[in-house]
């Protein structure tokens, strides 16, 4: 249990990270949405300095940022596309020790998590399993610099095969 819930918190702190580095490639977009965007939102020139650090302090003091992601509200959007986007990626990065030995081993914990974020059903995991064993030197070889090659072998791996192609919901 303790492991679950480091492992949650450890991947909540890497999508918040995300999501600073996405909204800091928009530099346009100011402090974004919330209640200070709501606020200043009649402010003149709010491209100026004095607007947008109103509306950023706002934002920190009330947490509104926070509440308006995750609520949809306050002129902000919570789609899901970062999570839906970046999650197996993520769960690879995080784990990549553990999904590495258990690859080599052809079962594991981490791995049937790993199978259920690449959509393999799990009645066909088992073959998954038996994949990644079969294959584990040319997918971590593909892997080895990052998780994102990783997850690319993967993907690449069950188009290729006969029942997990059919089988998966991605």
């Amino acid at each position: 249990m303790l492991r679950k819930l480091l492992m949650l918190s450890v991947s909540l702190v890497f999508i918040g990270a995300q999501a600073s580095l996405s909204l800091a490639a928009h530099p346009d977009t100011g402090p974004g949405c919330g209640l200070g965007k709501l606020a200043w939102s009649d402010y003149k020139n709010q491209k100026n300095i004095a607007p947008q650090v109103l509306m950023a302090t706002t934002n920190g003091t009330f947490g509104s940022q926070t509440f308006g992601i995750s609520t949809g509200t306050s002129g902000c959007t919570n789609d899901g596309q970062i999570m839906s986007e970046h999650r197996v990626t993520m769960f690879a990065a995080i784990n990549f020790d553990n999904l590495s030995q258990e690859m080599a081993q052809g079962q594991g914990e981490h791995l049937a998590s790993l199978a259920t974020l690449l959509g393999v059903p799990a009645e066909h995991q088992g073959e998954f399993f038996a994949l990644t064993q079969e294959r584990y030197t040319s997918l971590m070889q593909s892997g080895e610099t990052s998780p994102v090659a990783l997850v690319k072998a993967l993907n690449d791996a069950i188009a290729a095969h006969p029942v997990l192609a059919k089988a998966s919901t991605r």
